[in-house]
């Protein structure tokens, strides 16, 4: 090695963001295992590269001792005062054990220890950009497929998109572009493994705070997402400016705004409603596109019971209970709904029965998709 090495080792700490010194320190230890396993030596050595000139010098390095025992370890004190007459019982003596033919070895073992190093450094480089990143929603493309994980080249790395967090909807190819959401970074033996999403949550939110300006600028806030990816989603919004409209922000001019999030989507429908402190003015909200007539909140056992127009009925609850189960879950109430006329015929069967008579239940739809998660 000479200064040709150390000036490329400058160099390469400068485009990698690696310490040169670190990299000086790991090829010196390195040079010791080298030294070892080529010359069969149990010596206790110190290799140490020059600074200034690349050269490379082993150090045999002895405890001075009044009889050795093992003289690749120990050296006599006469034999160290031969070299320094300063010497006593205890001290350690370097000597230069440099073999000749030394510098092929130790370019190939510093040549393994950049190399290693360098990877090392760029694979945290990558982890501690994308550990910051987590939660946020990054564009990529499809570089690779297989049958039941994809992968999404984000520009430094390729990310990891399992089956499990793709849409139905998503016609996956080669070369497609799509905005994905990054779910969790982890470190690896092999590197920093980045798992993306195309069903989380999360991601729609961050599509609105990239879409709608008064989102990102505070003006407007989501409060709540329910999604089902590739279906419906319901997103709750406040405006913390009275004289902006959240729902109409959002929106966007002849809907520009929200139809871009829905393109992204693949034709994901998404219901915007506007959020409320009181929890009835929100379950009724977060029914939308269902008219609600009437909320009773039921704050022990957590439940909101609606009445809504009989022709409403069907549209409330929505196809397969769809509509009902993302309200819940948008607000946190389990959510009863009635129909006018299944009201009027509860109300008259309480007149009908004998006042000391516990009241009857209200009755649900169907508890089983309003306990789906």
């Amino acid at each position: 090695m000479n200064v040709d090495f150390l000036e490329a080792l400058d160099q390469l700490a400068r485009e990698k963001g690696i310490d040169k010194e670190v990299l000086l320190e790991a090829i010196e230890a390195a040079l010791i295992a080298s030294y070892r396993r080529n010359f069969h030596s149990a010596a206790n050595v110190r290799v140490e590269v020059k600074r200034d000139t690349g050269e490379v010098h082993v150090y045999a390095r002895k405890t001075v001792v009044e009889e050795p025992k093992d003289t690749r370890l120990e050296i006599s004190l006469d034999a160290a005062r031969d070299i320094n007459p300063s010497y006593q019982i205890g001290d350690v003596v370097e000597i230069e054990v440099t073999p000749r033919d030394f510098g092929r070895i130790a370019a190939q073992a510093a040549k393994q220890v950049v190399m290693q190093r360098v990877k090392e450094a760029e694979r945290s480089v990558i982890y501690s950009k994308f550990a910051d990143r987590e939660e946020e929603v990054v564009s990529g493309t499809i570089s690779r497929l297989e049958p039941r994980v994809a992968y999404v080249d984000l520009g430094d790395t390729e990310a990891i998109l399992p089956q499990s967090e793709q849409m139905a909807s998503d016609k996956l190819q080669v070369g497609k572009r799509l905005k994905v959401f990054i779910a969790r970074v982890e470190r690896t033996s092999k590197g920093p493994q980045i798992v993306v999403s195309r069903t989380h949550p999360g991601l729609l939110r961050r599509l609105f705070e990239l879409e709608v300006p008064e989102i990102y600028e505070g003006i407007v806030e989501i409060k709540a997402v329910a999604r089902e990816a590739g279906s419906r989603s319901k997103i709750a919004v406040h405006s913390r400016n009275p004289e902006v409209d959240p729902i109409g922000a959002c929106v966007g001019a002849r809907g520009s705004r929200v139809q871009a999030i829905v393109n992204e989507l693949n034709g994901e429908k998404v219901d915007i409603v506007e959020w409320s402190e009181d929890p009835a003015t929100f379950v009724a909200n977060a029914l939308s596109p269902a008219k609600v007539i009437d909320v009773h909140i039921y704050e022990d056992e957590r439940v909101a019971r609606t009445v809504v127009p009989d022709y409403q009925l069907s549209l409330a609850i929505g196809k397969e209970g769809q509509n009902a189960r993302l309200a819940a879950r948008l607000t946190g109430w389990k959510i009863d709904i009635k129909s006018e006329s299944q009201m009027a015929s509860h109300s008259l069967l309480d007149q009908l029965e004998d006042t000391n008579e516990e009241e009857p239940e209200f009755a649900t739809l169907s508890d089983d998709w309003l306990n789906e998660p």
